[in-house]
């Protein structure tokens, strides 16, 4: 005789493949934390960055108001209502934020590494009496008598302590000359300060 109860517990089987279709608590937890974290990196941002990240103005509203919040309760909680508006908008918008964010770092990273190359060109030129002259036919466009001069001025700002004229007019030079097209103007005003103020360390 078949028996009536088998498979009969209290639910069907599609229950159960609907319930593993849902997202787990941890995962949502996950997810949440990711978002809190995306919306305090955009605070985090310059205006004149901010206005290139295409973000609802409900957002952008927020974001501004919370950078202007200096009392840290008060902070907190603006930064928690942006996080909640980060939560309510939908996967396109914030895969939208989240690449305009990455493409910044990966520039970032590309101006570092001119940087450091910029750096070490400058070194090489005020220590190595040959190394002008394979620098200028490595950039042909290099005027090689200013940079001459600029290093010779270079060397006794060093020698007299004076400040480094020369030495950052160096850099710069060497920097019109070394980076590629695709270097836009303000990421080269980046490296600028980035360098000037490495320099007002040491």
């Amino acid at each position: 005789m078949p028996n009536s109860n088998r498979g009969s517990c209290g639910f069907r089987s599609s229950d159960l493949e609907e319930e593993y279709d849902r997202p787990s608590k941890s995962q949502l937890k996950r997810e949440m934390t990711a978002l809190q974290k995306l919306g305090e990196q955009l605070v985090n941002e310059s205006a004149d960055r901010l206005k290139r990240v295409p973000m609802p103005d409900k957002l952008r509203d927020a974001i501004k108001e919370c950078q202007q919040i200096r009392h840290h309760e008060g902070r907190r909680r603006q930064l928690q209502y942006v996080g909640k508006i980060m939560r309510s908008l939908d996967q396109d918008a914030v895969a939208q934020i989240n690449n305009t964010l990455d493409s910044w770092k990966g520039l970032l990273k590309a101006d570092t590494v001119l940087m450091h190359a910029i750096e070490k060109q400058r070194e090489k030129l005020l220590s190595d009496g040959s190394a002008l002259t394979e620098f200028v036919q490595q950039y042909p466009a290099a005027d090689i008598q200013q940079l001459r001069t600029l290093i010779r001025n270079a060397k006794k700002e060093a020698a007299e302590n004076k400040p480094p004229k020369s030495y950052r007019e160096i850099y710069r030079q060497l920097k019109q000359l070394m980076s590629p097209p695709a270097i836009s103007n303000q990421n080269s005003d980046e490296i600028d300060e980035s360098e000037e103020a490495d320099e007002e360390k040491s």
